[in-house]
């Protein structure tokens, strides 16, 4: 029982929040025989740090920690648990500088056994998901939707029939987020018919998570696709836009075809970019404040290198060239990864602002220093996360065309293995490992 007098620092290091992917209290995640069910649990403590999850659940469960806020709780049915229900409950625990423990609030999860399985396939491209149809699902058939609703062809009724939900979707598609985890690369999604213009439900919601996980070591494709305008809308800017894109010179006069994917370069080969945004109201400005690389299509992996930070070139081959205040253009010489990583994608992160307005972000422009930030005008939009690519990183070797042509077709060799991981069939590539690499900086999320 916290004391009269507890600081309002110790209130507040009490504080653990749970983030998705939680599960919300109260929810009934389908689980079958034989197959592991996870579930994700990730939360954050002001003033304090998260030192354990503490699990009650049915008898074989167990925990693994993920990162210092995520944790994954693992049990598998048998044949003695099906048709049953089984409860979840957990919290998190945090400790202050002075080693006090405090406690989140506590939730709690339903798994509803059934007798059949989820069959998701997995090629060096795409992922399927087959889900048998049961009472739960049937009675949720209206408002079942991948994470990535809005996608017209993401939608559940193209494949499905009468006796199973089917999905086929690209690695990188549908919503489907990338994480990495230890060795491996993990391509995750889910079925799941919770509203998602809703903050919270009373309903029994149906929460199908389903993933393809591959070895880091090996190559995949991932269904490589343009990515368009991305659009945002926020009070005092309406509608806003911000498109990027690779070029082929440094003049920026054409752009690389969306349909040459991915673009393909030589170490230190050049290469021009050009974020470019439009904006609904007149008189604003862009600003990049940060640009990084990874080897994946994930903002947040683990592996990175940082190009732009703080407005300020952080890449020795950075080139800034001169453009409206709408536009920023710039470029730098291509490397790769350290290891058998042979795409690189780049993301950046974008602010728009009314233009010449004093104490906008736009206006500080490159800050050296990373001492206390001034404080922020409301003249300017939130912060956004753009990226584009990949660049694919080819060797003479590579191909019989002399000369760094940037419209090379793809020449991967597979060889079909079996990962007893979800059911994932793995395509491993016997392309060599990079020789020529810069160092990269390797961050924690």
């Amino acid at each position: 029982m916290l004391t009269h007098t507890t600081s309002l620092h110790a209130l507040m290091a009490i504080i653990s929040l749970y983030v998705s992917p939680t599960p919300r209290n109260g929810v009934n995640i389908p689980a079958y025989v034989n197959i592991p069910l996870e579930i994700r649990v990730r939360a954050r403590a002001r003033y304090s740090s998260i030192s354990d999850l503490i699990v009650t659940g049915p008898r074989g469960v167990a925990k693994r920690r993920i990162s210092t806020e995520e944790f994954a709780i693992k049990w598998t049915p048998t044949e003695n648990e099906v048709n049953d229900h089984f409860p979840f409950c957990f919290f998190v625990e945090s400790r202050d500088r002075y080693y006090r423990i405090y406690q989140s609030e506590v939730r709690c999860v339903t798994a509803d056994v059934g007798h059949y399985k989820t069959v998701v396939r997995c090629t060096e491209s795409t992922m399927t998901v087959e889900v048998e149809r049961t009472y739960l699902i049937n009675r949720n058939q209206g408002s079942l939707h991948l994470k990535n609703y809005r996608d017209t062809g993401c939608r559940l009724s193209t494949r499905s029939n009468s006796t199973h939900l089917v999905a086929t979707m690209a690695l990188n598609g549908c919503g489907t987020t990338v994480e990495e985890d230890g060795d491996y690369i993990v391509f995750r999604n889910e079925i799941t018919s919770a509203d998602p213009s809703q903050v919270i439900t009373r309903q029994n919601e149906v929460e199908i998570v389903f993933s393809c996980v591959f070895p880091k070591r090996n190559n995949i494709t991932l269904g490589y696709k343009h990515k368009n305008l991305y659009a945002f809308l926020e009070k005092g800017f309406g509608a806003f836009t911000f498109q990027f894109e690779f070029y082929e010179s440094e003049r920026f006069r054409r752009q690389r075809d969306p349909n040459s994917y991915p673009v393909e370069v030589y170490l230190k080969q050049m290469i021009y970019m050009q974020i470019k945004s439009t904006a609904s109201i007149p008189n604003t400005e862009l600003f990049v404040e940060s640009c990084k690389a990874t080897p994946y299509d994930n903002p947040n992996s683990r592996i990175n290198y940082t190009i732009i930070s703080n407005g300020c070139a952080r890449d020795s081959t950075v080139r800034i060239y001169p453009s409206a205040n709408t536009l920023f253009r710039f470029g730098m010489e291509a490397f790769e990864f350290i290891g058998s990583h042979e795409q690189v994608y780049i993301s950046c992160t974008v602010i728009l602002c009314e233009t010449g307005v004093p104490g906008t972000r736009c206006f500080q422009g490159c800050i050296q220093s990373n001492g206390r930030k001034r404080r922020e005008a409301a003249s300017q939009t939130s912060r956004h996360s753009i990226s584009q690519g990949p660049l694919h990183l080819i060797k003479p070797s590579d191909s019989q065309v002399s000369g760094p042509s940037l419209n090379l077709g793809m020449n991967l060799v597979f060889i079909a293995g079996c990962l007893l991981v979800c059911g994932v069939v793995v395509y491993r590539s016997r392309r060599s490992k990079a020789k020529y690499q810069l160092l990269v900086n390797s961050e924690s999320d």
